[in-house]
């Protein structure tokens, strides 16, 4: 930590819970106090005195493109000159909505909101609206946003600081929620068993990026899709990471899966704060005001973030951005697998696309417990050498790393040469 950083951290503790807005930010999974981020360009970041780093964090996923785009700081710009916000309808949102629906396969209409957690907090509730049930499931290790729903045995900082639930959420509605393995069919089989009738909705994130990055089982996706079918249960995929990240529409085109709603975030306001949720029309349509299940809100449509948002998936439409994004992101994950194969030290890496982890260990990692695990104490000593030189990785082992547009073969070569010198002085260790 810098000095200015330190400085400044001090100060923040003062006025903010833990001096950071968000927890995973204060580093205490890793042992360090965070830099403060002064600015950010391609693939760079720039801490408060200066110093700069090679960033795989990307705002934790959105900035697929790279920091600063001249395309999408020209949108806000532009945007800007007319307003900030207008709590009114506008013609960019309808054409965000429209480029939505013709990317992302499952969804027919969809409601603009301003987080991932509003994302899913509100197709949840309309879940429950449209099956007149109360049950929700979910699975370990998956983060779904902080709405009281979802805080059972989720991952993100839940995991980071292995915090089970969270204190202010009421006992009778932590019972309305199921967490189970994930990967685990025969576990979603045994409880719609017992609760015949009774779930609402199977919430799950497609790919797992929240426990760090755990790929489905062959099969698994297609067994809960067929399991919600049967029993008139909501299918809805968390596709706050992974859309427009994994594939232009998200990880059910890349597995061919269609849930009932999706819940995206991150890229589609391209940096700026936003969310929506959307799916089958006969759903949607229950939301107000055409339907009785209300969701509001004052700055869902920002004409800022939906500026940003636009001018990014415009990009995105070029699918040659997808074949680029994986050449990269090959070149980068299996040379740390390579750099530390020399080094003498065991790790597991799960990708799919631009996003991975890194697990320290020799077993696959294939749900929260496998992920549990895993040598999270390395983790946290490649972190700290990795950022001495000047390598930014996410401040918790159960986090991905994220390759944009903006990192080329030079930079992703210091990465596995900086990442073979911390490997080597972590098997030193051993």
């Amino acid at each position: 930590m810098t000095d200015r950083s330190r400085e400044l951290f001090l100060k923040a503790q003062e006025v903010i819970p833990g001096g950071v807005n968000s927890p995973v930010r204060a580093g205490r999974a890793v042992g360090v106090d965070p830099i403060f981020i002064q600015r950010a360009d391609g693939c760079y970041l720039w801490g408060a005195d200066g110093k700069r780093y090679i960033d795989y964090v990307c705002s934790w996923g959105p900035m697929i493109l790279g920091h600063r785009p001249p395309e999408v700081i020209q949108a806000i710009n532009d945007a800007l000159e007319n307003g900030t916000s207008y709590g009114a309808p506008t013609e960019m949102e309808l054409n965000l909505a429209r480029m939505i629906v013709e990317t992302v396969p499952s969804i027919e209409m969809v409601r603009m909101v301003n987080s991932g957690t509003e994302a899913t907090m509100s197709a949840i509730r309309l879940a429950r609206g449209f099956t007149g049930r109360d049950m929700i499931i979910k699975f370990d290790g998956c983060y779904h946003g902080h709405a009281d729903s979802c805080l059972v045995n989720a991952g993100s900082g839940l995991a980071t600081f292995g915090i089970p639930g969270s204190p202010g959420v009421p006992v009778d509605l932590a019972r309305l929620t199921i967490s189970l393995p994930f990967n685990n069919l025969e576990a979603v089989e045994a409880t719609i068993k017992k609760f015949p009738d009774e779930v609402a909705a199977i919430i799950i994130e497609p790919i797992a990026g929240n426990m760090g990055v755990v790929l489905p089982d062959k099969g698994f996706l297609e067994g809960l899709r067929k399991i919600t079918r049967e029993n008139g249960i909501l299918l809805i995929f968390d596709e706050v990471i992974t859309g427009f990240r994994v594939s232009p529409g998200g990880a059910q085109e890349l597995y061919s899966i269609m849930p009932d709603l999706t819940c995206l975030g991150k890229i589609i306001g391209g940096g700026l704060p936003v969310g929506a949720y959307g799916g089958r029309r006969d759903v949607m349509s229950r939301v107000a005001p055409d339907g009785n299940i209300y969701q509001a809100g004052t700055l869902s449509g920002n004409p800022l973030a939906v500026a940003a948002g636009l001018a990014t998936l415009m990009i995105l439409k070029n699918k040659e951005i997808y074949v680029r994004l994986e050449e990269k992101s090959r070149f980068l994950f299996s040379g740390l697998t390579d750099a530390a194969k020399r080094a003498g030290v065991d790790i597991v890496i799960n990708r799919v696309g631009s996003m991975g982890s890194v697990f320290f260990g020799k077993n696959p990692v294939v749900d929260f417990g496998s992920v549990k695990h895993t040598d999270t104490s390395k983790y946290r000593s490649f972190y700290r050498e990795m950022l001495a030189q000047r390598i930014y990785l996410a401040p918790s082992p159960f986090e991905a790393l994220f390759v944009s547009l903006a990192h080329n073969e030079k930079i992703m070569k210091k990465t596995i040469d900086s990442a073979f010198n911390s490997f080597k002085k972590l098997g030193n260790m051993q």
